[in-house]
């Protein structure tokens, strides 16, 4: 028999007819759905009918692109049998020979199908080609579109390529085949190549015999008398010479309706727009199941398209993220989805997400039934691509070099690069709107652009092919470096401007044009003044890693000026003490920095980097060189005579004698400053990545609490988490609570201590704040020793320290050595609890000058009660009491008094004990249920 998939005929079997030219096999009239590798099967086999073909053979012809074994040929055997109703060894179509291959048993009759040519007096019934068995995820879209045609009698639909907008339309057309008694024409102008047949391609599909030149006249006689609709699909490549003979049509039939469908409105009077938009895809979010990914459509049709080939196929919980993450890569573009699930066959679901970066994937062929130009990818993007004048092609390659949103700015920025002028820019990005090439990206602020990644992908290989890829992607880093740097310009001040907070969408722009400057073929010179420009952003958006990566690799090249290697050595500091710690190398950027900005003679940097050598000296424990930095930024606030600086000083005062243990002076200074500055004002936080603020409030809370005003300090503290919290800044926020949790578990209240530390150890593992992770893991083990979980409690203080020891916490390694001091005495390891603590209060400077030394010399005291020592005990403890009241830290005075207290009780010195603990407790007009407060009023009780 010839190849029947030439011939315009059908062949008949039992109640089956195949018509393999156009791939549709029948039942007894209506078709069965059938999947292609399964048809193809059939179609070879019926074009031997009666012959055994050779399992290879047939491997090679409907697998001709792909290698296979023989278990896949069986599958779909398998799949050809079941649609056709063999069963088993009584097979009666196709017959397995063992060891030779497969025969189509069955006989066989040909029937010709004349052509049958609709009458002229009237449009044929049925006259659309056949819709999709099953359209996924645009129900809504079809009602809603019907709805709209009723209403406005012209309406296109319009959408970037593939998207499903000819599916949508005869979706809609089928339905619509009642309400017109049938009178249902669908014109494709898809082949069309010369506009000056779009007359005629609407006479033919109408089956009018045009004798004239024009047959418009004609056509609206025609038409005038009718009650219709006609689909005018693939239109954009013909819309110039199409728009005004629609709109000509929709004024004088008045009984016309007209869905098209264009990558392009048509502008005409009266037209209705409904633009389609991509299937919904499943957001990229941690813990969705296989339910949640199937209830976006995107997944559903690709799902659907994988069983259409497959057969039977059910979505493994291993394969779900994956189907998520194609379904996004691919923007929800119908055409990329079922491309992308006609690889599964050959390669598997996490080998087709693997393909998804090689270009090889705007190759990839597609349904054979399908128009040429939705065969491929590549094919869809080029119809659009190759209607564009050179303008808005040079454009759109231009806009490649993007990563994610853009903005009509950075747009025409770099647009301009490839010799146009920005009018000619704006207007070509306009026409690229229209036409679906560029998509919109909903932001807060303005309007966002991008490309979809298959168009991006497209193009740029375009934008490599015509040798402009360097130029544009100069144009591009030039363009965001400059933008960064008015950003930074606007918050010179001590007051921000706004921040780069709400530009943090350009990130993956600001990234790219890094990664292009420092290549080989990029200039490291624009890159410099890049890094130095996108410091501030990364800090502020608390990438430190990023950062620091940045401002090295600029650093390293050795060419910036003064003010960019001030910049450069400032970021370089934050990033390197809150992600490695407080190394030397900290203090080496500061100092160079700081060096620079007064060789430069710029004051608020000064202060700025006053500021960071401020909080690097409180982590290493240098208290007094914190004061010291608060004293040098106090003469420059007064050069600077703003009340920003002023306040900014005042609270590096402020939490400077919080540390030492000067704690009326520290809530004097931070009162003053929130009185001067309550919080409606932020202050510029870019150049550092933290607010001062935030640290001064800390040290508010913590100093209510030390000065005996508990209620006070749990609302300091809880206000703090709060103000924290609202300026949205990672590592503002982790400041916060690192220092807050210590007013909750001092007061005793463990419930929500545990609620800020785990949120702590969460928020720094997310924002790969390295040391405050180990410190949050300290702080869980302190909570455990207060709840009587001793053992655990050590574990986790083990651990804290030997990540801040290396890291060079000093402040936080001597409050967690105390604690774990107490939590080895409570073990009885007494002689470790010696070393430690000794060791602990060793590692305090300035001749112990520390707000937690007299904590460290009560539970030396502790230690030494409970290893028979009372009289060294007792020294211990007066020593810590003495220094709390120099102190002015009542909190510390009270524990202090109970722990000898008690030591007096069991000596017999009630009356001294009673005469030492009961003025402290009356000094107390607040948090009478605080636990110190408690457990005084309770040995108080005893000893009367």
């Amino acid at each position: 028999m010839p190849n029947i998939s030439d011939q315009d005929s059908a062949i008949a079997f039992g109640p089956f007819r195949l018509f393999a030219k156009s791939r549709l096999l029948e039942k007894d009239g209506a078709p069965l759905h059938l999947g292609g590798r399964a048809l193809d099967i059939l179609i070879f086999l019926a074009e031997r009918a009666g012959e055994v073909v050779d399992k290879r053979e047939l491997i090679k012809r409907v697998w001709a692109d792909v290698n296979v074994d023989e278990g896949s040929l069986r599958f779909h055997i398998t799949t050809l049998r079941k649609a056709l109703g063999d069963a088993g060894e009584g097979s009666r179509y196709v017959v397995n020979v063992p060891g030779r291959g497969y025969c189509f048993a069955a006989p066989l009759q040909r029937s010709e199908t004349p052509e049958r040519r609709p009458s002229p007096a009237v449009p044929a019934p049925h006259a659309l080609p056949a819709q999709l068995a099953k359209m996924i995820g645009r129900d809504e879209a079809v009602e809603r579109i019907s709805a709209e045609l009723a209403q406005h009698r012209f309406v296109t639909i319009v959408g970037p390529g593939g998207i499903g907008k000819t599916s949508v339309a005869l979706a809609v057309a089928h339905g619509e085949l009642q309400a017109f008694d049938g009178r249902v024409s669908f014109v494709d102008f898809g082949a069309l190549t010369d506009a000056r047949l779009v007359p005629g391609t609407i006479a033919a599909a109408l089956g009018l015999t045009v004798n004239s030149d024009d047959p418009m006249p004609g056509l609206l006689t025609f038409l005038r008398s009718r009650r219709m609709l006609l689909v005018f699909d693939s239109c954009e490549h013909i819309i110039d010479e199409l728009a005004p003979l629609a709109e000509r049509m929709i004024r004088e039939a008045g009984e016309l309706h007209v869905l098209a469908t264009s990558r392009e409105s048509f502008r005409t009077e009266g037209e209705r727009v409904h633009r389609l938009f991509p299937l919904d895809c499943p957001p990229q979010r941690d813990g969705l199941g296989i339910a949640d990914i199937l209830a976006y459509p995107a997944s559903q049709l690709f799902v659907e398209r994988i069983a259409e080939s497959l057969g039977d196929f059910e979505l493994s919980e291993e394969d779900a993220p994956l189907v998520a993450d194609i379904c996004r890569r691919l923007d929800g573009i119908a055409l990329a989805i079922e491309l992308a699930a006609g690889r599964v066959n050959a390669y598997g679901i996490a080998g087709t997400a693997s393909l998804l970066d090689n270009r090889f994937s705007l190759l990839w062929r597609g349904r054979r039934t399908a128009i040429p130009r939705h065969q491929t990818l590549s094919a869809a993007l080029a119809w659009s691509y190759d209607l564009l004048p050179p303008t808005e092609s040079a454009a759109l390659r231009a806009l490649s070099v993007f990563v994610g949103p853009f903005t009509l700015e950075a747009a025409l920025a770099v647009a301009c690069s490839q010799g146009i002028s920005e009018s000619e820019a704006a207007e070509a990005i306009s026409n690229l709107l229209s036409k679906s090439l560029i998509a919109t990206s909903p932001a807060e602020r303005r309007l966002r652009y991008r490309l979809l990644d298959t168009t991006r992908t497209f193009v740029g290989d375009k934008l490599v092919e015509n040798g402009e890829a360097t130029r544009v992607a100069r144009a591009h880093a030039e363009y965001f470096r400059d933008f960064l740097r008015d950003i930074a310009l606007k918050s010179t001040g001590m007051q921000t401007a706004g921040g780069f907070l709400p530009y943090a969408d350009h990130l993956p722009n600001v990234r790219a044009a890094l990664t292009w400057s420092f290549s080989d073929g990029g200039d490291r010179t624009i890159g410099v003044d890049l890094a130095a420009s996108a410091a501030q952003f990364f800090l502020e958006l608390t990438l430190l890693t990023e950062c620091y990566r940045w401002t090295q690799q600029a650093l390293d090249t050795g060419t910036m000026d003064n003010r960019q290697e001030m910049t450069l050595q400032a970021a370089l500091g934050v990033s390197v003490m809150f992600t490695q710690g407080n190394t030397d190398a900290v203090r080496a950027a500061f100092t160079r920095s700081l060096k620079l900005a007064r060789e430069l003679g710029d004051l608020h940097w000064q202060l700025w980097l006053l500021r960071g050598l401020h909080i690097y000296l409180t982590r290493v424990g240098d208290f007094h060189g914190a004061l010291g930095t608060g004293e040098q930024g106090e003469s420059v606030a007064r050069k600077l005579n703003d009340p920003a600086a002023t306040l900014n000083v005042e609270w590096m005062l402020g939490v400077a004698h919080h540390l030492i243990g000067n704690q009326d002076k520290a809530v004097q200074f931070c009162q003053s400053a929130m009185l001067h500055n309550p919080g409606s004002q932020r202050l510029n936080i870019g150049h550092l990545g933290y607010d001062d603020r935030i640290v001064a409030l800390v040290a508010l809370a913590r100093g209510l609490w030390l000065t005996g005003r508990p209620d006070r300090a749990i609302e300091a503290a809880e206000y703090t988490v709060r103000e924290a919290e609202l300026l949205e800044q990672p590592l503002t926020l982790g400041i916060s609570l690192v220092w807050t949790i210590y007013v909750f578990l001092w007061v005793g209240d463990f419930a929500n201590a545990e609620i800020l530390i785990e949120r702590l150890i969460d928020h720094s593992a997310r924002h790969f704040l390295g040391p405050y992770h180990a410190v949050g893991i300290g702080q869980k083990g302190e909570l455990m020793l207060r709840r009587g979980e001793v053992a655990a409690g050590i574990e986790h203080l083990r651990r804290s320290q030997a990540t801040l020891y290396v890291t060079r916490h000093r402040i936080m390694t001597t409050v967690f050595a105390t604690a774990l001091a107490e939590g080895l005495a409570a073990q009885d390891l007494s002689e470790e609890a010696l070393q430690t603590i000794n060791e602990a209060i060793g590692q305090v400077p300035d001749h112990g000058e520390s707000f937690d030394m007299p904590e460290m010399l009560r539970v030396k005291g502790e230690i030494l009660a409970r290893s028979g020592n009372p009289a060294e005990a007792e020294s211990y403890l007066r020593r810590s009491l003495d220094l709390a009241r120099r102190q002015c830290a009542l909190g510390w005075e009270l524990r202090g008094a109970i722990s000898l207290g008690r030591i007096w009780q069991r000596a017999g010195k009630a009356g001294e004990a009673r005469a030492l603990l009961a003025p402290l407790v009356a000094q107390y007009q607040e948090g009478l249920q605080s636990r110190d407060l408690v457990a005084a009023k309770g040995l108080l009780n005893t000893l009367n």
